[in-house]
């Protein structure tokens, strides 16, 4: 039973995770009908300025002493920079194939992900970057089970940021208008919404809040490097269409199965093959289920 409950929490952590990077996926795919692979290299690249900014502020002697503080900075200054970066790819890559075909749009993203991955493995080397320790240390103990306090840091941060997105997209203006963006470009447009603005809008709220879960991981996993967001990235697609592509209930409740499946599967059968687990779900979503879990087109929660 221990072990089951600690299992639950690991799963849980790395749940939320695999639901903020899947939010990105979903989202951009419920506005322009995109599966945006060059998500997960906002996911690395969020990371990388996540270990940057803590560094320097180590070296500064400011991390010591607030380190809560420096990291709530350095999260927000790498979700600002990712936000950037996605607008600026969304208006080199993408915008320009709006009226292309889908084959056309799905090349250029598999393009700016290689592009991507390759600026940062120039710009950062090739070798991983650990992140400073001020966060590995400390936690709580139940008999057997273990919660640190990055855990329970991970969980709460991940709770708040979906919180945040759900009250953005189903309680503001700006959400109403990405929302009728997603079910008719045309008319939205009729009624003075740019879709434009609100496409850009879309790719920056996801590229931050990868950014958010590549800080996360690399403080969870202690380190970063320039593939990271490959294999997270993938997942994160999986769990996004084994909630309903187009859909943010389905790309939470996605993630948390993902993270789960995932973490039993390593502790129950072998952590040999954790890797594989999500995609028998996404082969087997696909077979019985293409629509997934909450339906793809579902009009009062896809974006």
């Amino acid at each position: 039973m221990e072990f089951f409950l600690q299992q639950l929490i690991n799963g849980l952590t790395l749940g939320g995770i695999y639901a903020l990077i899947a939010l990105g996926y979903t989202m951009v795919y419920g506005i322009i009908q995109l599966i945006n692979f060059a998500h997960g290299e906002f996911f690395a690249a969020g990371g990388y300025m996540g270990v940057i900014l803590l560094s320097f502020l180590a070296g500064q002697g400011y991390l010591q002493t607030h380190p809560w503080l420096c990291l709530g900075g350095a999260m927000l200054l790498a979700m600002v920079f990712c936000a950037f970066l996605a607008m600026a790819v969304e208006k080199v890559a993408y915008m320009p194939l709006r009226k292309s075909t889908r084959l056309a749009a799905l090349v250029s993203a598999l393009g700016m992900s290689i592009f991507l991955s390759n600026g940062l493995m120039l710009t950062q080397g090739v070798y991983d970057k650990p992140y400073p320790a001020a966060f590995s240390q400390g936690g709580f103990e139940f008999g057997n089970i273990v919660v640190s306090y990055l855990q329970i840091m991970i969980v709460l941060i991940t709770i708040g940021l979906l919180i945040f997105l759900n009250i953005l997209v189903f309680k503001t203006r700006i959400g109403k208008a990405m929302r009728a963006t997603a079910q008719d470009k045309v008319m939205s447009a009729l009624v003075g919404i740019n879709s434009n603005k609100i496409i850009s809008l879309t790719f920056a709220i996801g590229a931050s809040l990868a950014a958010a879960a590549g800080i996360m991981v690399g403080l969870y996993y202690g380190s970063v490097n320039y593939t990271m967001g490959f294999v997270p990235g993938i997942k994160a697609f999986a769990a996004a269409v084994l909630g309903g592509i187009g859909n943010i209930t389905g790309a939470m409740l996605g993630g948390l199965i993902i993270g789960m499946v995932e973490i039993f599967g390593a502790g129950y059968i072998s952590g040999q093959y954790k890797d594989v687990f999500a995609f028998i779900i996404l082969i087997a979503v696909l077979y019985f289920r293409p629509t997934g879990i909450m339906g793809e087109n579902v009009d009062d929660t896809r974006v």
